[in-house]
């Protein structure tokens, strides 16, 4: 049964993931974060519209752009920002970083710097979930860009040549690195070659966080009755630079015009008049506080100095 759609804690999820990326613009340049980061904001909706229709029982895999996939999944944020900061109380204990998230707790699996990596791997998950007769929907984040990898397509094949629990999310903001879609790809092809392959596919326009929940908890109760792997193309706006703290327009292949459209329609505002001026007031405490938290976690934990850390938890 569906669940009702919860707007305090979308507003929440969705405030705490901004916030959260915010400060590291802010922090960035001190040195304090001892990675690259990539940025999600303007992309939130997507990850508080798909985590908030999933059970416990469901299994996530990300990628490199992951903060959001990772904050909306309500997996350990102390952890995440000692991972920032390179700390041994991290995810990865401090030897990750920002691209090597994980909590498998919350059943995030631990994500990748390479471009859809996580995608086979999610298909293999899912075929043993299968396998093993065992209950839970496999949800696999992506950008655009994976699409444009063989082993994205191979995978889908898989997918529904098996008919697996599995749909794939598509977080197509068009641009990869700094190529628009249109110069890499002939006929938005994304969902049509999608379905050519037997997966049900999709494609949604709006950026609106309770639609996009909707749509994520439908199709998951489509698998549920085994009508096989799904794909949801959802259109979205990185604001941001691909990677690092700069804004998306600062070399020239982006417009003001584009990025400030998007941010006219940002969904974050359209929760916020959704609610009483006094519940907003206490959600936007509610994340600063842990934010502060959070962050007093890191500067507080030790780096990995040990040099048994250097091969511990590593393999050839």
């Amino acid at each position: 049964m569906k669940k009702k759609f919860d707007l305090e804690k979308a507003y929440h999820l969705y405030l705490l993931i901004r916030k959260t990326e915010e400060k590291i613009v802010d922090l960035y340049n001190t040195d304090k974060i001892k990675s690259p980061v990539h940025l999600s904001i303007g992309q939130e909706a997507i990850a508080v519209g798909v985590s908030m229709a999933l059970n416990n029982e469901d299994i996530i895999f990300s990628n490199y752009r992951g903060h959001a996939h990772y904050i909306a999944r309500e997996a350990n944020f102390e952890k995440f920002w000692a991972e920032l900061y390179g700390k041994i109380r991290g995810t990865a204990r401090g030897k990750g970083g920002s691209m090597h998230l994980n909590d498998i707790s919350k059943n995030f699996m631990a994500t990748s710097a390479i471009v859809s990596t996580a995608v086979p791997e999610a298909v293999g998950y899912a075929f043993a979930l299968k396998y093993k007769k065992q209950s839970g929907v496999v949800i696999c984040y992506h950008g655009d860009g994976a699409t444009e990898e063989g082993v994205f397509w191979e995978s889908l094949n898989f997918s529904s040549l098996h008919n697996l629990p599995i749909i794939f999310i598509c977080e197509n903001n068009e641009y990869a690195i700094y190529t628009h879609q249109n110069k890499r790809s002939l006929n938005d092809p994304i969902v049509d070659r999608a379905n050519a392959f037997g997966v049900n596919a999709i494609k949604v326009k709006e950026n609106n966080t309770e639609n996009i929940y909707n749509i994520t908890s439908e199709y998951i109760d489509k698998i549920k009755k085994n009508s096989g792997p799904h794909l949801i193309e959802f259109m979205t706006t990185r604001w941001m630079d691909h990677v690092g703290v700069g804004n998306a327009y600062d070399l020239g292949y982006r417009s003001t015009e584009e990025i400030n459209k998007a941010k006219e329609n940002d969904d974050l505002n359209n929760l916020q008049k959704q609610l009483s001026e006094k519940k907003v007031e206490e959600i936007k405490n509610s994340v600063m506080e842990k934010i502060e938290n959070a962050v007093n976690f890191a500067e507080t934990s030790e780096f990995p100095y040990s040099t048994k850390e250097l091969y511990d938890n590593v393999y050839e």
